[in-house]
This record gives structure tokens, sequence and C-alpha cells, in this order.
């Protein structure tokens, strides 16, 4: 005989799966786009800081 909150057991997993995979979906979406912008602003001509020689000071 089956526990009566399986359902709700069941149903909190699913939701709680579909909040994971929204997250992981946002955050893919957003180092898409984020990768394009940078991109588009180094055709420009902007280079990261990163990038740049290190100058020796005094």
């Amino acid at each position: 005989m089956p526990d009566p909150h399986t359902g709700f057991i069941v149903a909190a997993y699913l939701m709680a799966a579909a909040v994971f995979l929204g997250l992981i979906l946002r955050a893919a979406l957003e180092h898409r786009s984020l990768k394009g912008q940078l991109a588009r602003l180094e055709q420009r001509g902007a280079r990261r800081r990163s990038a740049a020689k290190p100058t020796t000071g005094a």
C-alpha cells in the first residue's frame, strides 16, 4: 500500500529538479551572452586588462 504522501514527495523532487535545471540553463545562456559581448568588444579594439603587459614600477 503506497504512502499517502508519495505524491507530495514526488512533486517536491520534480519542482526542485526543475528549479535546478532552470538555474543551470540561465547560467549557460548568460555565459553565452557575455562571451558574445566580449568578442564584440575585442573586435572593436578593447583589450582585457589581464592581457596587458605588466609595467615595472619603482
